[in-house]
C-alpha cells in the first residue's frame, strides 16, 4: 500500500523544517512485515509517542504514563497526526517553541501483527494486534473512549493483554528501560547531542576511524538523455535499481544518508560492520544499495530484504572526502583512485563494493546493459568536479518499455498554470478498466492543452479498483483517450514504475487497449470461482499468477480440508498482494462469501463468527478474496474446549543455519519420545520447523499449554545456549526460541500445505524426519514448483490420527525432567 502525502499534510504544516531535525513527511510504502516504534519524548510533558505502520504512514498515540504490560493498568493514549515512515527511527532534539520541542529518543522497535483489519478497527474504536519488539511483545489492544461533549482530541486506551508475556508490575517497562534500543543512549546523552557509546549500531572499538565524520552533503544527480556519449573523456557504470546513498565514516561509527539526507542507519544496518572496517579516519563515500541476493526484479528484491532482513551490499562509485580532504571540487579521475585506495582490499563479492567502469563506446555498453537486463547505464565526464546538482556532467540512459494505456482520471496539480500534475491510466479486460497506475513527467505545453480540450469529466471512478490515495481529490474523465508512456517495468501489483508521457493516440479505440506483455486468461473461473485479475503477478521472479495461485489451492485443497477442515481459521490477506502490506482476518467481513461456513465462538465481547473450510473450493474462495496464508486453532469446532495436537514452533535468530533448526526439531522429537509422545515434522515456509503431535481430546488447554511450555523449559534448562522459551528478542541471541505459545486457547499455527507470504511462493509442507534430515533450508518447496515435490502419501495424514493421550504417566515423566 502506498502512504497518500495528504495524510502528513497536518504532520508538514505543525514544523518547520528549517529548525527542526525531524523528517519531512513524505509519502511512504509499506513493506510485507509492518514496523511498530516507540518514541519516549520529553515535551512540555514527558510521554511516550505509540507508533504502527499502516498504508505507507505511522499512526500515532502519545502515551502520557507510557507503556505498562500489566493488564490491568488501562494507559491514556491520546491520537495524534500520522507521521511519515522515516521518523520511526528519528532520534535527536527537537528545538524549543517548534511543536514538539524537546528530547526523543527511540525507546522500542520491532514488527506488528494486526489481528484484524486495521482500518475497521480504527473505525470502530478497537484495535486488536501483536508486538514482537525489544521491550513490548505479546498481545495488545487500543480501545477508544467515548468522547466528551465538545471535546476534540481522540482519546484511546493501550491495554496489554493477559497473556504469559504480560507483568504484574504497571511501571517496570518505563522503570527498567531507560535507554534508546538505537544508540544505547539516555536522554540526557541524547539532548547534549554526545556520541553513543559503544555497542549496537556503533562502529567497534577496533576501528580506525577516528577522525571528524563528515556531515551529509549534497548529492550529484544525472540528466535523463536518450543516447549514451560517445569518447574517452566519458566513463559507463551500470544504472543500479536501489537506494541511493551516502556513508559517513568517523568517530561515533558509519552513518548512511539517503539521498534527501535522511539518517537511514537503521535500516542499513547490515552494512555497518564492514563499513566501520574501512582503513580511513573518516571518509564521504557515494553510492547505491541493492539486495545481495537478486529475486525478481533488483528493486522488488531490495524491499523484501529490508522487510525481512535480508542481507544487502554497497556498490561505490564515488568519494567526496576521505581523511579531513575536501575531494569535491577533484576531478572524477581523482576522486576515483581515492575510492580505489579505500577499497583496494574489499573483495569482489563483499558488502562494500566498487563498481566497475568502462572508458568510450557508450553506444555498445548502453546495448550490452539492456541485452543483460539492466536499467540501463550512468555515464560520467572523468574531467568534472563533483557538484550537488542535476548537471549534463552525469547523464543516464534508461533500457525502457513502451505501452498505450487508456486514460480514466486525472491528478490535481497544485501549481500555477499547470491543469493536472499526472494521468490516471489503465487498461481495459472484460469490459472493466482497471488500474495500471499514473504518469507525471514527459509533458510539454501542448500535451496539457490538448488533454484538457479532449477530456470530458464525469462524476464517477471508470476504473474498478483504484488505490485510496490516487482517488481522493482526482478529477475522472470518460476513458477514451489513449497515451502513450514509456516505462522501465511494471510493479509487484500491476502498476508503472518510472513512467514518462510521449503522446496521445488518435488511430484506434480506446477498448482495443491491451498489454502487449500480458498473456493471463480472462474469465477464468476455478472451482466454480471466478478469478478476477487472473494474470496479476504475485511473487516477483517467480511468473505466478493469481489464476496459478488459486489453481494451487483447488490442487491442495482436498488434503488441506483433510488436516484443517472443521477447525476455525485465520487469514492472512493481502489485498495489495503478498509483498505489500497484510493484516490477519479472524471474522468473514463485508461481501465473504456466503456459503463459505461459520462458527460461533464466544470471545471477551461477546460472540463471534469464525471462518472454517470444508471444501476446496473454500480456500479458492479465500484466495480469490486476497486470502494468502492460512492458520488453524488446535481444535475442531464440534469441541472447542478439547485441543487434539500440540504443536513447537522451532524460531532461530538470523545468525543460525537451518542445520541448527534440523538439530532441534530432532532434539523436541526425542524430549516427546521419552515422554511416551510421538511427533512429525513440517517446515514452515519460512526459517523454522513446527514439530506437532496429534492427541486425544481428552485434556483441557490449560493442560496442554502447561504441557508445552515445561517441555520448552526444560529444553532451555538443559541446553542454555542453544535454546530459549520465552519470546524476548533480546534473549535470542544466537539461540533457537522454542514457541509454545501456539497451544492455548485462540492461537494458531500455520496450515499444512498453506502458501507463505513470502519472497519466491514458498509453502509449509509436512515432511518425514527422513526428508528433513536431508533438506537444506524450511522454505525448499515453491508453488511454482509444487507439481514436481507433491508427495504421493501426506505424512500429516498418516501421523495426525495417532490414538496418544498427555496421560498422568506423561507428567510424571516431566516432572522428573524438571527436578
Amino acid at each position: 500500500m502506498t502512504g497518500d502525502a495528504d495524510r502528513l499534510k497536518r504532520y508538514n504544516e505543525k514544523r518547520d523544517f528549517a529548525r527542526t531535525s525531524e523528517p519531512k513527511g513524505e509519502a511512504g510504502r509499506s513493506g510485507a512485515r509492518l514496523k511498530f516504534y516507540v518514541q519516549k519524548h520529553a515535551a512540555t510533558r514527558l510521554h511516550w509517542d505509540f507508533r504502527l505502520e499502516w498504508d505507507g504512514a505511522l499512526l500515532s498515540w502519545a502515551v502520557t504514563k507510557g507503556p505498562s504490560d500489566d493488564p490491568g493498568e488501562k494507559r491514556l493514549a491520546v491520537r495524534t497526526e500520522d507521521h511519515p515512515l522515516s521518523y520511526g527511527t528519528f532520534e535527536g532534539t527537537i528545538p524549543k517553541k517548534e511543536y514538539g520541542g524537546g528530547t526523543v529518543m527511540l525507546w522500542d522497535r520491532g514488527d506488528w501483527e494486526p489481528l484484524h483489519d486495521p482500518a475497521e478497527g480504527l473505525e470502530s474504536g478497537k484495535l486488536h494486534f501483536r508486538l514482537g519488539g525489544e521491550r513490548m511483545e505479546g498481545g495488545w489492544a487500543l480501545v477508544r473512549m467515548r468522547g466528551k461533549k465538545g471535546e476534540t482530541r481522540e482519546n484511546w486506551l493501550l491495554i496489554k493483554e493477559k497473556d504469559d508475556l504480560a507483568g504484574d508490575d504497571g511501571d517496570r517497562l518505563t522503570r527498567d528501560f531507560t535507554t534508546s534500543v538505537k544508540t544505547s543512549r539516555g536522554m540526557d546523552e541524547i539532548a547534549e547531542g554526545r556520541n553513543a557509546p559503544n555497542g549496537p549500531g556503533t562502529a567497534a572499538p577496533k576501528s580506525a576511524q577516528r577522525g571528524k565524520r563528515p556531515a551529509f552533503e549534497g548529492l550529484q544527480l544525472a540528466t535523463l538523455v536518450e543516447e549514451a556519449p560517445e569518447g574517452d573523456d566519458w566513463w559507463h557504470e551500470t544504472k543500479f535499481d536501489g537506494y541511493r546513498c551516502l556513508i559517513a565514516l568517523g568517530k561515533g561509527g558509519p552513518v548512511f544518508y539517503t539521498r534527501s539526507g535522511k539518517d537511514w542507519s537503521d535500516r542499513f544496518a547490515d552494512l555497518e560492520e564492514a563499513a566501520a572496517a574501512l582503513p580511513c579516519k573518516s571518509a564521504l563515500i557515494d553510492g547505491e544499495v541493492m539486495a545481495a541476493r537478486i529475486d525478481g526484479s533488483p528493486f522488488s528484491s531490495l524491499q523484501a530484504a529490508l522487510s525481512e532482513g535480508g542481507p544487502l551490499v554497497f556498490h561505490a562509485f564515488d568519494c567526496l572526502a576521505k581523511d579531513g580532504t575536501d575531494l569535491r571540487g577533484k576531478p572524477l579521475t581523482e576522486r576515483r583512485a581515492a575510492l580505489e585506495a579505500l577499497l583496494a582490499d574489499e573483495p569482489k563479492t563483499g558488502k562494500i563494493r566498487l563498481t566497475e567502469i568502462i572508458t568510450g563506446d557508450g553506444g555498445e555498453v548502453f546495448a550490452a546493459a539492456c541485452e543483460e537486463g539492466a536499467e540501463g547505464v550512468i555515464s560520467k565526464r572523468t574531467n568534472a568536479p563533483y557538484r550537488a546538482a542535476r548537471s549534463k556532467a552525469w547523464v543516464k540512459v534508461k533500457c525502457t518499455k513502451r505501452q498505450e494505456f487508456v486514460i480514466g482520471g486525472l491528478s490535481p496539480s497544485d501549481k500555477a498554470g499547470r491543469p493536472f500534475s499526472s494521468l490516471l491510466l489503465g487498461e481495459f479486460r472484460d469490459r472493466a478498466l482497471i488500474y495500471r497506475g499514473r504518469v507525471g513527467t514527459g509533458f510539454k505545453a501542448r500535451d496539457f492543452e490538448a488533454i484538457g480540450k479532449a477530456a470530458r469529466p464525469r462524476k464517477t471512478s471508470p476504473f474498478e479498483d483504484v488505490p485510496k490515495g490516487m482517488a481522493r481529490g482526482a478529477i475522472w474523465v470518460t476513458p477514451d483517450m489513449i497515451a502513450e508512456v514509456d516505462f522501465t517495468e511494471l510493479t509487484r501489483d500491476g502498476h508503472i514504475r518510472h513512467g514518462a508521457f510521449l503522446g496521445l493516440r488518435s488511430d484506434k479505440d480506446a477498448a482495443e487497449v491491451r498489454m502487449d506483455h500480458e498473456t493471463a486468461e480472462e474469465n477464468a473461473v476455478v472451482a466454480g470461482i471466478a478469478i478476477t485479475h487472473p494474470g496479476r503477478q504475485l511473487f516477483s521472479g517467480t511468473g505466478i499468477t493469481k489464476l496459478d495461485f488459486a489453481r494451487y489451492y483447488e490442487m491442495a485443497g482436498e488434503r488441506m480440508v483433510e488436516a484443517a477442515g472443521d477447525r476455525p481459521l485465520s487469514l492472512l490477506r493481502c489485498p495489495s498482494g503478498p509483498e505489500e502490506a497484510c493484516f490477519f482476518q479472524k471474522h468473514p467481513g463485508k461481501g465473504w462469501p456466503e456459503d463459505m461456513p461459520r462458527v460461533e465462538i464466544e470471545e471477551k465481547d461477546g460472540m463471534e463468527d469464525y471462518l472454517y473450510a470444508t471444501r476446496p473450493s473454500h480456500f479458492v474462495a479465500s484466495a480469490q478474496m486476497g486470502a494468502i496464508e492460512f492458520h488453524i486453532w488446535g481444535a475442531r469446532r464440534d469441541r472447542l474446549d478439547r485441543p487434539d495436537r500440540v504443536v513447537f514452533d522451532l524460531d532461530p535468530d538470523g545468525g543460525l543455519d537451518f542445520a541448527d533448526v534440523k538439530h532441534a526439531a530432532f532434539d523436541v522429537k526425542d524430549r516427546l519420545e521419552d515422554l511416551g509422545i510421538a511427533a512429525s515434522a513440517m517446515v514452515t515456509g519460512g526459517k523454522g520447523v513446527h514439530v506437532w503431535a496429534p492427541l486425544r481430546r481428552t485434556r483441557s488447554w490449560e493442560t496442554v499449554k502447561l504441557f508445552s511450555k515445561t517441555v520448552a523449559h526444560v529444553m532451555q534448562q538443559d541446553a542454555p545456549d542453544r535454546y530459549v522459551a520465552t519470546m524476548s528478542k533480546a534473549k535470542r541471541k544466537g539461540k533457537i526460541f522454542i514457541d509454545w505459545l501456539r497451544n492455548e486457547r485462540g492461537s494458531t499455527a500455520i496450515t499444512p500445505y498453506s502458501v507463505r507470504a513470502r519472497p519466491g511462493g514458498p509453502v509449509a509442507r509436512p515432511v518425514t524426519w527422513d526428508e528433513l534430515d536431508t533438506l537444506g533450508s524450511a522454505n525448499a518447496f515453491t508453488l511454482d514448483a509444487a507439481e514436481s515435490w507433491w508427495p504421493k502419501t501426506c505424512p500429516y495424514l498418516a501421523a495426525q490420527d495417532a490414538l496418544q493421550s498427555i496421560t498422568d504417566r506423561t507428567i510424571e515423566a516431566l516432572e522428573k525432567m524438571t527436578s
